[in-house]
């Protein structure tokens, strides 16, 4: 009998072992992480507590992440709170620049918004490229990655020597009428592969804000 036969055995005879309790205690395995031999009955309680292990380590990630995410959330209702208290564009800029620097650390802002009169001889109503525009309108969603070769990092101004990531978060629902970037020196901080929701969620809260004061 082979080890492939022993094995079918055991799992056509599920009740074996509760037939014959004594080859508990009888039969030996070597130790998993090596040493003396052990009864089968303890390797099993070795692997169990591995099991436990493994799975209280996710249980720990998912509270984190959790703990994480209400600290997001938190952050995006003081963005909400601040851009919804904006009297003009020059207030909500304000409001946007201070809440992404202090509470989400982004260093490397730059807004440019488009078709709007009223924003004229500001920076964030210079001109922009009609190639960058056509880019930025074809997004659909936040971009992220690294800023290397990206068109918009000439926006950061001198600062784009030392960026090397970038979020790029369209304005606008039915239209986009403006583009949020967003730069780190961090290569790791905007990842092709991160979550954007958030990012949405603030491009979502500026776009109001902006179409209602502009």
């Amino acid at each position: 009998m082979n080890p492939n036969d022993v094995a079918q055995f055991l799992r056509s005879n599920p009740n074996f072992f509760d037939q014959n309790p004594q080859l508990l205690e009888s039969i030996y395995v070597p130790h998993p992480h090596g040493g003396r031999a052990i009864p089968l009955t303890e390797r099993q309680i070795v692997s169990l507590r591995e099991k436990v292990r493994l799975l209280e380590g996710k249980l720990g990630e998912f509270v984190r992440f959790g703990e994480d995410n209400d600290a997001i959330g938190e952050k995006v209702h003081r963005l909400s709170l601040a851009l919804l208290g904006a009297k003009d564009f020059a207030a909500t800029a304000h409001a946007l620049y201070f809440h992404l620097r202090e509470d989400f650390t982004v260093p490397h802002i730059a807004l440019r918004v488009w078709g709007k009169s009223l924003l004229d001889g500001t920076l964030e109503g210079s001109p922009v490229a009609t190639e960058l525009r056509d880019l930025a309108e074809t997004m659909g969603a936040p971009q992220c990655g690294p800023a290397a070769g990206n068109p918009f990092l000439p926006w950061f101004r001198e600062a784009q020597e030392h960026i090397r990531s970038v979020a790029l978060v369209p304005l606008g629902q039915t239209r986009t009428i403006g583009l949020l970037a967003l730069g780190s020196e961090d290569p790791q901080r905007f990842f092709a592969e991160m979550g954007t929701l958030y990012l949405r969620r603030i491009g979502e809260l500026t776009a109001g804000a902006l179409a209602a004061r502009t």
